[in-house]
């Protein structure tokens, strides 16, 4: 019988604002407990019956939200038995990781609170339009042709990230239909913008969708040949993804699935890769170029987004990510950065997006998110924003970087 939990009829209001005073409610079966505390921030209140039934006693306290967050747990007598009880339910002992918190000021999307989420991965959803499938040597990727499978079915391969099965946003849309009937409220995508790689946490533009998985309606050039691994010669390419025509037109294609999926009253989660990009961004070229002096800072249209320094060699060098010589960290401590992930961000908030999932948000410093979300959120102030973090210290992440929420991966962790 015992139970608590963070929904409206056990706490108080239920997303109080800074200063608010929060009555947080405990259940008990009737009769069963001597004495119910309330544990928060280190202070110990006794707990005391505000209503009974036949069944259950319901226990309450009233506490000062104040600015900071709030952790609590209860604490339960009952004879010579002492448990305790926090996000996980009944405890032996305390455990501050499952405590329940409060964060006041802080308000969830009435959209987002209870939301079924529908992730897809697109190249491995629907292949709807075959036209615009990455075809066999159309380039190269970590020195290896791109190849294009033709057996939707086939197994992935241990080095998959060049091998593409068509899937496309032309397939999403086709199957909204299907989505509305599981029940979906929100569709999170990974990364749609242009991109090398099948799964594209690697953006080399993030302005256009990457006309692979959008439309292609120029489609000049080359193969690469056979044994060639130069990219500058794979001319089909280069046309796929730099045609502004292509890249407007995919770019009207997420249009129509977003008006789609908010007629059906779904929403549209998109992926951030904020802490890299490619090393085909213009960026990271501009950057090399800068530190090697061909390029001066003032005519560099980049300057900041990417720092390059000279390496042991005397050459210029690239801060890269986890070791991946292919992702390029971003210079987070530069205001160019900043300007940048805002503009981004809202670019596509704008455009009917309702959030944003920011990839590696455990790899780049809260500061930056502190300087960058804030302004995001003004201008878009029902958008929900949840960062990827894989370790550390969720409330203060989530307190110095201004996130919405993470995603803790607490089923990882214990597998």
């Amino acid at each position: 019988g015992l139970f608590s939990d963070g929904s409206e009829y056990y706490r108080i209001p239920q997303e109080p604002g800074i200063n608010d005073q929060v009555k947080v409610r405990f259940r008990t079966c009737a009769d069963n407990a001597d004495e119910v505390y309330l544990i928060y921030n280190g202070e110990e209140l006794v707990m005391s019956v505000e209503e009974s039934d036949d069944l259950f006693d319901y226990y309450t306290a009233v506490i000062p939200a104040g600015e900071k967050y709030i952790s609590y747990y209860f604490e339960v007598h009952s004879g010579c038995v002492t448990c305790y009880y926090n996000r996980i339910g009944v405890q032996k002992n305390v455990n501050p990781d499952y405590n329940f918190e409060i964060c006041p000021g802080f308000d969830v999307p009435d959209w987002a609170k209870g939301a079924v989420f529908y992730q897809i991965y697109v190249d491995r959803f629907c292949n709807g339009d075959p036209s615009n499938d990455v075809l066999d040597n159309e380039y190269c990727y970590i020195d290896s042709p791109t190849r294009q499978v033709k057996d939707w079915y086939e197994y992935p391969a241990n080095m998959d990230v060049g091998r593409f099965y068509g899937g496309d946003l032309q397939g999403v849309k086709d199957k909204l239909d299907y989505l509305q009937d599981l029940g979906v409220d929100v569709i999170y995508f990974n990364p749609l913008f242009v991109s090398p790689s099948n799964h594209k946490y690697d953006i080399q533009d993030y302005d256009y969708i990457d006309p692979h998985i959008g439309k292609i309606v120029s489609d000049e050039g080359d193969l690469l040949p056979d044994g060639q691994r130069e990219n500058r010669f794979a001319s089909r390419y280069i046309d796929r993804v730099t045609n502004k025509a292509n890249l407007e037109a995919s770019n009207e294609l997420f249009a129509q699935v977003v008006a789609e999926a908010h007629r059906r009253g779904m929403r549209v989660i998109l992926d951030g890769v904020f802490n890299h990009v490619s090393r085909n961004h213009p960026a990271v070229q501009a950057a090399l170029d800068e530190t090697a002096g061909r390029l001066n800072p003032a005519d560099n249209p980049w300057h900041g987004l990417v720092r390059a320094h000279v390496g042991d060699n005397g050459e210029p060098a690239l801060d890269v990510f986890e070791g991946h010589g292919d992702l390029v960290a971003l210079d987070h401590s530069a205001d160019e950065t900043v300007d940048y992930v805002v503009h981004v961000m809202s670019h596509w908030l704008d455009r009917g997006a309702a959030g944003w999932r920011l990839d590696a948000a455990y790899a780049v410093p809260s500061p930056f998110w502190a300087r960058v979300l804030p302004q995001v959120k003004a201008a878009h102030p029902y958008s929900w924003i949840f960062g990827e973090v894989i370790h550390g210290d969720y409330p203060r992440i989530i307190e110095e970087s201004t996130m919405d929420s993470i995603t803790q991966y607490e089923l990882w962790k214990s597998i």
